[in-house]
């Protein structure tokens, strides 16, 4: 089996192609810049994750050269992408971040934010931080 671009992901593929993604190792998909973490798993081209962000925690404003799509299973969070008006997401959206784009979220305190993420492989599944 080969390496991931994310240490402590799962590599698709070799035989494995149906994934339990709540009994998947977690790993921290922030680090540096927000609490989120989940299992991902990769593929050829493609890497997914199931992301918790705790109640009340915010990711701070970060970019990554890859697009990110965000589908939200559970609890609300305020979006912001840079150049747009802030925006709540609950239970059924879906968030697009174009690559090289500042955007961060605040998983609103009534509960925990859980979300599944699909981004490209030209970059891990971490970001950079701000200025």
């Amino acid at each position: 089996m080969s390496t991931t671009r994310n240490q402590g992901a799962t590599k698709a593929g070799d035989g494995r192609f149906v994934f339990d993604l709540a009994r998947l190792a977690r790993i921290k998909v922030g680090e540096g810049y927000s609490p989120a973490e989940g299992p991902v798993v990769e593929g050829e081209r493609m890497q997914v994750g199931l992301i918790t962000i705790a109640r009340g925690s915010v990711s701070r404003p970060h970019s990554h050269p890859n697009e990110q799509w965000t589908y939200v299973l559970k609890g609300r969070a305020r979006v912001f992408i840079a150049g747009q008006p802030e925006a709540l997401a609950s239970p059924g959206s879906l968030i697009y971040a174009p690559a090289n784009v500042v955007h961060s979220v605040e998983a609103l305190p009534e509960e925990d934010l859980v979300f599944f993420t699909v981004k490209d492989l030209s970059h891990g599944i971490i970001g950079t931080p701000a200025p």
